[in-house]
């Protein structure tokens, strides 16, 4: 609890039993908590009243702003704290939640280095996975191994949400993992994996999706589908700076993934017509990413007012806001082929003119590509904080025993000079 009058911070922990001591160890004095979080004063949570009170030098009832609003990500409600005595205060349910909410959405240098910490050690594990990857495996024996190094070697306990280790047509399922779908396919000779992971450090997240062929090897089609989803990745990070609209961004990345459909025969057709027929959202229906912190899905996306869009791929994203210097937000452009959305634009008269059936129907049941990283926006652009291998000679290399990162191979000029 803050003090806005005096600036003073207070903490409240809970008087504990002595059975607690038994069970669950040490009970802490409250100076261990003041030093610990570095606050103004601790008490215990049956004092809340009486303390407040004595704080309060006004007249009539303390005020108390209480966290209540709408997290326009999950849709969900905050709920305000209650206590006993509470009705003795007057209380604000609409000030706070707004400029909490504003405060985490851009970064302080020490968020910064715990998001950067869970992206190293998570970053780390993909390459374990993409190294130890076979045919043969179970697809929750990767979940496994990334779930092993980031407790064996970063101490991070817990992910920032439930895996995705999806190979096959799984791939195709964007949030596969889930209880109904729970990770457990073989992995088969000439499936493509979609591995979205990402581990939790003192509370803050990291969300990494790395795609490769489980044998190793990218196959033609393979590498048409992953190079057009790492051209609309890299092309949105090289875009990105203060003052750039995300709804933007995401129809760049749109865009660029059709533009390599097309350049690979599997579409034909005015590119701009494409667009405007929201084509982009049958192979990318989701959106282009979100803001990541202390949640997963940190809020903030949405300012007070803004309404979503209705339109297929747009609707579906999580912020619609400019960039700002110190947001962490995720770039994660995806192409799949969801029988669910392809068949209904395949026999659509205003769309199916620009699939080519002959070829696309090669590509049904070969699931999906997402590259996922997570990216902090500077003053003049952004930084990638993700270190993980993206080009395909770069995967194919690490998956056939190469360090991590490749050394740069010094090459020398044409006189023979290094």
């Amino acid at each position: 609890m803050k003090d806005i009058a005096s600036g003073e911070s207070i903490l409240f922990a809970p008087r504990l039993p002595d059975e607690y001591a038994v069970w669950l160890g040490e009970i802490k004095p409250l100076s261990y908590f003041k030093e610990r979080y570095m606050i103004s004063a601790v008490h215990y949570t049956d004092e809340i009243t009486k303390v407040l009170h004595q704080q309060y030098q006004g007249s009539g009832k303390p005020l108390l702003y209480l966290l209540h609003g709408l997290n326009t990500d999950s849709n969900n409600y905050s709920k305000p704290a209650d206590f006993e005595g509470i009705d003795k205060f007057k209380m604000d349910l609409n000030t706070l939640h707004p400029i909490l909410t504003e405060c985490r959405v851009t970064k302080s240098e020490l968020e910064l280095t715990l998001i950067q910490f869970a992206n190293d050690i998570s970053s780390e594990a993909h390459v374990e996975v993409m190294r130890n990857a076979k045919v043969g495996m179970k697809e929750y024996q990767l979940e496994s191994l990334f779930l092993h190094h980031t407790y064996m070697y970063g101490g991070c306990r817990h992910c920032s949400y439930t895996c995705i280790c999806a190979t096959g047509d799984n791939s195709a399922v964007l949030h596969y993992g889930h209880a109904a779908a729970p990770n457990d396919k073989t992995l088969q000779e000439g499936d493509m994996a979609l591995l979205d992971m990402g581990a939790e450090y003192h509370f803050y997240g990291s969300d990494i999706t790395c795609s490769f062929p489980v044998n190793g090897t990218f196959n033609r089609d393979q590498s048409l589908i992953y190079n057009a989803v790492l051209r609309a990745h890299n092309a949105v990070i090289s875009s990105m700076r203060p003052g750039v609209g995300w709804v933007n961004m995401h129809k760049l990345a749109e865009k660029t993934i059709l533009e390599s459909l097309n350049e690979g025969g599997i579409l034909f057709g005015d590119i701009d017509a494409m667009i405007h027929e929201r084509l982009g959202a049958i192979f990318m229906p989701h959106g282009l990413g979100h803001l990541l912190g202390i949640d997963t899905h940190d809020p903030g996306g949405y300012l007070q007012g803004a309404e979503r869009s209705k339109e297929p791929g747009l609707k579906a994203l999580r912020t619609t806001r400019e960039l700002l210097e110190g947001m962490v937000i995720t770039v994660e452009p995806g192409c799949y082929f969801i029988d669910a959305l392809l068949v209904p634009a395949m026999e659509n008269p205003k769309t199916s003119k620009y699939f080519n059936i002959q070829e696309i129907n090669k590509f049904r049941g070969f699931g999906g590509v997402r590259i996922e990283s997570d990216v902090y926006v500077t003053s003049s652009g952004c930084v990638n904080m993700t270190k993980c291998p993206r080009e395909i000679q770069e995967i194919e290399a690490v998956m056939a025993g190469a360090p991590w990162p490749i050394p740069k191979t010094t090459i020398p000029s044409a006189n023979g000079e290094i």
